[in-house]
Parts: structure tokens; sequence; C-alpha cells
């Protein structure tokens, strides 16, 4: 039965019905909520012998799960922004090892400059560190796809992050059905580890593996992920089966069977998107939405055949490679390497800055008049930067860049250079 309640408090009672027996967490907004309540559910012994550590740092967390997984423990823990590249090299490791730890990214910016606001700067930083990533529209999907990521990541032996998107979701209060526990418990049975330490049977995990070997170890881990492309759709389809609701899988479609030009995201944007696709319909144009749900591993195929008779496909991004422009874009370019789509970059919402629907409209209408530039920035103020731009060949100023530019535009971009 749904209840309004805050999407973090809906992931933890979600996490909590998954059984997990060791949870270790460092605080950091906006996951803190999350592991918050899990505390509080340890302490009032509603977990059963699960045990919660306060670890002195994220490295130190996601570290103290490394050792947990690999003594055959489920294992749980939440981060966000820095926190995740703080503990990078035990994410490697986690990814490297095979070790089924299932993982909140509270998704947020990182600095340099601060911002404690939303992208997914921090989980594309982690893409390749062998970790399967799950991106949730809505925190209904979000709790339902930590059900599905506990027993994904143990069926492969493979560690799973679920993406959701920091202060949009994490803390919005929304109508959400609290996965049922009985129906998780038949879903999700008790764990039992594929590889696991035994103190009968001692051994090193880890060990230094050299160059006559190391190909192989990688190229198994990336079997895995080949794996997982297959799996998901088919936990998916068995989730909307039990539980009654459509959750993940690896993309969702929305009016896309006809549409010429198709808008591709992640994450909660895909509900503006939405309401553009249905706007942009009234007008008579013959534009579709695909949510990519899983984007590691990369679902290319699914991708290729969901866009492929579109004309032209726009890639939001809230996320900027610098030099570069959008991953997810280039991902999709290779996908589509050999048919005649126009792929068009849109950079939206960095560092949590809104994305209305009237400038989703405009950047479309625009790339149907062949008049978008690659990459676009969704509502970048053009002038700001190019006065900055400007002053930087011909001063120079003590401080910052970013100071520079805040003083200029809180002093207004009225006053001449």
């Amino acid at each position: 039965m749904p209840q309004q309640i805050e999407g973090s408090h809906a992931i933890a009672a979600a996490v909590a019905r998954c059984r997990p027996e060791v949870i270790s967490c460092y605080p950091i907004t906006p996951q803190t909520h999350i592991v918050e309540d899990l505390s509080a559910m340890v302490r009032r012994g509603e977990l059963g012998r699960a045990e919660f550590i306060n670890a002195e740092s994220e490295f130190g967390a996601l570290s103290i799960l490394v050792g947990a997984s690999a003594a055959g423990a489920r294992a749980y823990t939440a981060t966000a922004s820095q926190g995740l590249l703080f503990m990078a090299e035990a994410v490697y490791n986690a990814g490297g090892l095979g070790l089924p730890i299932v993982m909140t990214i509270g998704n947020r910016a990182i600095g340099a400059p601060i911002n404690i606001w939303n992208d997914h700067s921090d989980s594309m930083v982690m893409r390749d560190a062998g970790w399967i990533q799950l991106y949730a529209e809505s925190n209904q999907e979000a709790a339902d796809l930590h059900v599905q990521a506990f027993r994904l990541a143990e069926q492969l032996s493979c560690p799973v992050m679920v993406c959701v998107d920091g202060f949009l979701l994490t803390h919005a209060y929304e109508p959400v059905t609290v996965p049922d526990e009985q129906k998780v418990n038949d879903f999700l049975p008790p764990y039992e580890p594929s590889q696991v330490l035994d103190p009968e049977n001692p051994m090193t995990i880890g060990a230094v593996v050299g160059p006559d070997a190391f190909t192989e170890v990688k190229y198994l881990q990336h079997h895995k992920h080949l794996r997982a492309l297959d799996r998901i759709p088919e936990l998916s389809r068995e989730y909307r089966e039990q539980f009654g609701r459509a959750a993940g899988g690896l993309i969702q479609e929305y009016r896309s069977e006809d549409a010429d030009c198709i808008l591709v995201a992640l994450g909660s944007l895909n509900g503006t998107l939405r309401d553009a696709v249905d706007e942009l319909r009234d007008r008579g144009q013959r534009v579709g939405l695909v949510k990519v749900c899983t984007y590691q591993p990369f679902p290319h195929e699914a991708l290729r055949e969901a866009v492929r008779r579109a004309r032209r496909v726009l890639v939001f991004e809230k996320h900027l490679a610098p030099g570069r422009g959008g991953v997810m874009a280039g991902e999709l370019r290779t996908a589509l390497n050999g048919h005649s789509n126009a792929v068009h970059t849109v950079i939206a919402g960095l560092g949590g800055r809104p994305i209305p629907l009237d400038s989703v409209v405009k950047a479309v209408e625009a790339a149907r008049a062949d008049e978008l530039e690659e990459p676009h920035f969704l509502d970048l103020n053009r002038e700001a930067v190019d006065r900055q731009i400007e002053r930087e060949k011909t001063e120079a100023q003590p401080g910052p860049t970013t100071r520079q530019l805040l003083q200029r535009l809180n002093a207004g971009l009225a006053q001449a250079p």
C-alpha cells in the first residue's frame, strides 16, 4: 500500500527487507538519512543479527564490506560525491574481486567548486570500476531496484550501485509502496556466496597477478557484465510478475514507436522529458523517450534497436567530460555505428541547475531545425562565460576563476568589462 514517505526512508526500508548482515557507512549528504534509518533499525533489533559499523571514512566503510563480503556476509553501504571518490581504491577492489556488495549512490556533483546538489558526476567517474550501475527515475523505482540489486549481485557475484538523484529523490516525499516483506523473501533467497574465505581452507584474496594472467582476469570481469545484460531484463520481468509493478530492466520506452526524434536520459530527469514528449506530441511532432535504466553494462543492442528508426536522438546528460562533452552520447554513437541517426549531446542540470520544461522543448525544436550546437549546454549563461574568457586574455586576476565569475555575476552583467 502506498505511503507518503521520503525517498531515503523508502530506500532504507527496502534495504532492510533484503536482510543485510553487515552495514558499514560514513555519512555524507545526501545519503545520510538512509544509513541513519538502518542504524536505528539495527539498534532496535529489527534486522536480526545484522551488524552496523560506523567507519572512520568512506574508504574505511567499503574496505570493511570487502572483508565482510569475502567472509560470506550480505553487505550494504551508501555514499555520494567526494565520498565515492575517497573510497575509489576499495571500489575497484570490490569490483575486481567480484564481491556482491550493494551500494546506494545519492548522486551529487563533484567539486571544486564545492556543490552539494545533484548531477551524475560521481557515479560516472566509477563507470569502469567493475560495478553494475542501475539508475532510478522515481523513489518507487529506487526502492524496487534495491531488491533486484541484491539478487543480481549475488547471482553474478558482482557488486551493484543503485544510483538515486540526490535531493530530487532522496529528500523528496512521494507515495511509495515499500516492497512487501514476504514477497522480498520469496524473490531474494538467503545469500549463498559463490566464493568465500574459510579458515579451514586458508587463501589470499587480491593477490598479485602478473602480465601472464591479468588480461584473462579482466576478461572474466567483462564476461560477468555481458551476462548481466541478459539477467537484468529477466529479473525485471520476474519482479513485475511477483510485485505487480515495473521497475528497472535495461531501458524503458515512452511513445517511441513512430518517433522521428527520441530523447534519452538517466534518472529523475526522465519525468521532465516525458512531459516534454507529451507537449511536443500535442504540437504534432513525433517525439519519443527512451529511459536508460542500466548504464553499466551499457545496453548497446537494446538502445540501438529502440532508436535506430529515429532521424535524430538527443541525449540529455547530467555529467560533463571536459573537452569531450557527453559520455553517454559517445556510447550511443558507438552503438549506432553504421546508421545515419544524428546524435546530439545536451548537457543539463550540472550542480543541480533546474531543467525547465520550456528549455527542453526549445532544445528539441532547435535540433529538429539543425540549429543545435554540439554539445549544447542547456540554459548556459553565454554572456557571462564569454566575458570571463575575454577577461582572461587581458587581465591577471588574483583568486580562483569561479570566485571572479560569481563576483561579476552578482555585480550585474550589464556593466562593461
